[in-house]
Order: structure tokens, then sequence, then C-alpha cells
């Protein structure tokens, strides 16, 4: 999930923080939901491999609807 963080196109430095802290503090699906979700709303470009990490993880953190729609910002 870290390396995901780092290699997201997240760029506010609040939203990162937040997913750290979430991270630090066990809140795994959560910072994952946090993550996708502003990940979305900031409509950030995605590539289709760091879309399919994320999909992977889908099932393990238990949060489907959080890579929903974020297909529609892949880039490549």
């Amino acid at each position: 999930m870290t390396e995901l963080l780092e290699d997201s196109p997240l760029t506010s430095e609040a939203v990162i923080t937040d997913v750290r802290h979430l991270l630090s503090h066990g809140e795994e699906a959560l910072a994952f939901d946090t993550m996708c979700s502003w990940i979305y709303e900031d409509a950030l470009p995605v590539t289709r491999r760091y879309l399919a990490r994320l999909v992977a993880l889908v099932d393990e953190m238990a949060t489907p609807r959080s890579v929903q729609r974020l297909d529609e910002l892949l880039i490549d």
C-alpha cells in the first residue's frame, strides 16, 4: 500500500499525509479508499499499470467500490 501511495498521481501533501496517517493506524482499507477517492475527485491521470495494481488490491482491501470509475482517468 505504501508503494502505491508513493507511485500515485496524488499531489496534495494534505491528502498524502492523511493516507499515511491512516496507514500508520492500521486503517489500510480506509487509506486505500481515501487514496482512490482523491485520485478520482481530482481527476488525476492513471496508467493502465497503476490501475491494475490498484485493482489487484481490491479483494484484499474489501473495498471494490474504491476503484470504480478510475478507468475514466486512463492516460495510456
